[in-house]
């Protein structure tokens, strides 16, 4: 009787179609997929890039679409065919990978790229409006895009992980640039930094005290030079003599010491960061014409104005010049020199970041869900407005709207 029970409650239950089915689970896509454009940098001797191909490869693995521009990583030593073998899409023209719906660049996008760009994109970068021009911000909110500053993004700490990743790399390379200087290969004083046994150590002179200040030490003392370390804060001298773990010279910037520092230099480090508007001076010509012949001075804020009067703008094809007898080395993008480092550094940061907002459902909802996303985000969309940038820019306020935005 069981039995035929069983059989005539199966039958019923095929024919009802009560039995569960067999189907492929679906991979969630739509509104969280991101696409992801990487274009090649045309600025001058710019060599990193925003992703590397590793990266790429997890985002691919997330159901993301990511394009990238060949030759975008040739001189950080990244192939289109490692991009390829990471599932990323190889584009051949500027126009075509600007067609990606965030974009990530290294430096400051050009005209020609800003005309290939849409409303509504979202564009991760340097902006640096310290050194832009009217015609610039007016070109962006003209295309009402949405603009990620590298130099203003923060992490939940207050932190500025990008500016930071940068000054690491470029004051651990600026005792390696100022070795080379220093040698008579390249016309300098014919001295080994640091010294050694018998022979008094290389006196470096280091302006400032934050990142770059930092890890110009660190490398300084690793090669046994003698360092002095000059800034205005009080509290910065005490946290860089923490970090570094031993005691080193440290001072505010007193005209009369600073001086008597500058004449018994072998190398001067600028590396005093900007805090409002264009970075103060605070070496004078005449403090210039006071050095030793042949020493050297690496100003690493020249990108900000500098901090020494007599730095003038160079490149990594020209790096130096002398003036009053002194080699001053002003390239203002250091840590292209090491573009591989530099693009690992890069990556290491927006993976998480960008894997975070398909999370949320993109970079609108992340701005607006996340109270701490507040601080880097330039949202060019000719509604809001600004005071301070209209005035700057000489706009008027219905043209502008920026969201001061976007902490990581």
């Amino acid at each position: 009787m069981a039995d035929k029970y069983r059989k005539e409650v199966e039958e019923l239950a095929k024919e009802q179609s009560l039995y569960p089915q067999e189907s492929l689970l679906k991979v969630r896509e739509g509104d969280k997929s991101l696409f992801i454009g990487i274009p090649r940098e045309r600025s001058l001797q710019e060599n990193r890039v925003a992703l590397k191909p590793s990266s790429v490869a997890v985002l691919v693995a997330g159901g993301h679409e990511v394009w990238v521009e060949t030759g975008a990583g040739k001189a950080a030593k990244f192939l289109d065919k490692d991009y390829s073998e990471a599932g990323a899409k190889i584009v051949y023209s500027a126009k075509e990978v600007y067609s990606a719906d965030i974009m990530l660049k290294v430096e400051p996008p050009m005209s020609e790229e800003i005309s290939y760009m849409k409303s509504g994109q979202t564009l991760f970068s340097a902006i640096q409006t310290g050194r832009q021009s009217a015609h610039f911000i007016n070109a962006l909110n003209e295309k009402k895009v949405t603009a990620l500053a590298y130099e203003l993004i923060e992490d939940k700490v207050g932190g500025l992980p990008l500016v930071r990743a940068m000054s690491e790399i470029a004051g651990s390379t600026v005792m390696l640039i100022a070795a080379e200087y220093l040698s008579n290969v390249n016309g300098g004083q014919g001295v080994v930094v640091g010294g050694i046994t018998g022979v008094p150590p290389t006196q470096v002179v280091i302006l400032g005290s934050g990142t770059v200040a930092e890890h110009a030490a660190r490398a300084a003392l690793g090669l046994g030079a003698d360092i002095q370390i000059f800034d205005n804060h009080i509290y910065k001298l005490r946290r860089v003599k923490h970090a570094l773990g031993q005691q080193v010279y440290t001072s505010t910037l007193d005209h009369a010491t600073l001086l008597t520092a500058l004449k018994n230099a072998d190398v001067v480090i600028g590396a005093m960061r900007v805090e409002k508007g264009r970075n103060k001076c605070v070496v004078t010509e005449e403090m210039v014409m006071e050095m030793k012949q042949d020493s050297i001075i690496i100003d690493v804020t020249i990108d900000q104005g500098g901090c020494i009067e007599t730095a003038e703008l160079t490149t990594h094809n020209d790096p130096v010049f002398r003036k009053h007898g002194v080699i001053h080395y002003c390239v203002p993008n250091i840590a292209s020199r090491v573009a591989r480092t530099a693009s690992t550094a890069l990556s290491n940061i927006f993976t998480p970041v960008l894997m975070q907002i398909a999370e949320v459902g993109g970079v609108g909802d992340m701005i607006f869900t996340h109270k701490w996303f507040m601080k880097g985000v330039y949202t060019f969309k000719g509604s809001l407005t600004n005071p301070h940038l209209a005035r700057k820019f000489n706009l008027k306020y219905k043209d502008l709207n920026l969201l001061m935005a976007a902490r990581f």
